[in-house]
């Protein structure tokens, strides 16, 4: 029997660096999601503060929004969060939030790679991973051609971290300035 009980999500959007303007647009998006859905409840929010021991166990999910910057989090918030997520809670890094806490080695390994560089936006092709495509995150998501974005290059390639499985990755004969070869993941999720 499916939970009655709706879920808690965090959606945080604390910048100490550039700030992207569509930030408010990606708030108001997870509230629309929650409220036609009804299945979790959203609370918006750029105070660091709750990220503590205690007040992050009223969140089932944690949404970092485009979070950039050194100096999201204290060293003891980020260990609030490593122990929360060690205890089962989850996080979803978007976009920017790999351009967070550059350097810090706790917070890499939370959101799975960090951000080194992008081209300019551009037009190119989204694949999905051929291994991931049973994933229940996949069933909604397919590829996709002519996505204009920033296609991201981490520091690190994430294949090389051994605890994400690929989901989705740009196809570098369709965009300039990437990284990372023949395979450019952009989209995935710890197994």
């Amino acid at each position: 029997m499916a939970s009655t009980t709706p879920l808690n999500v965090l959606v945080f959007s604390k910048t100490t660096g550039y700030r992207h303007d569509s930030i408010p647009a990606g708030i108001r998006m997870f509230h629309k999601l929650a409220n036609d859905a009804e299945f979790f409840n959203v609370t918006a929010s750029e105070d660091a503060s709750l990220f503590t021991s205690s007040s992050l166990t009223q969140y089932h999910v944690v949404v970092l929004l485009q979070n950039i910057g050194d100096e999201i989090f204290t060293p003891p918030e980020l260990d609030a969060l490593k122990i929360w997520v060690q205890n089962g809670g989850g996080i979803v890094a978007i976009h920017g939030a790999a351009a967070a806490m550059q350097g810090n080695e706790c917070y890499t390994n939370l959101i799975g790679a960090s951000f080194d560089m992008h081209p300019d936006p551009e037009a190119g092709t989204i694949l999905p991973e051929k291994a991931s495509q049973e994933h229940q995150i996949m069933r909604c998501c397919g590829g996709r051609e002519g996505w204009k974005d920033e296609w991201y290059n981490f520091h690190t390639h994430p294949r090389e971290n051994k605890n994400l499985q690929i989901l989705l990755r740009g196809d570098p004969e369709t965009f300039s300035g990437g990284k990372h070869g023949a395979d450019h993941p952009l989209a995935y999720t710890y197994v």
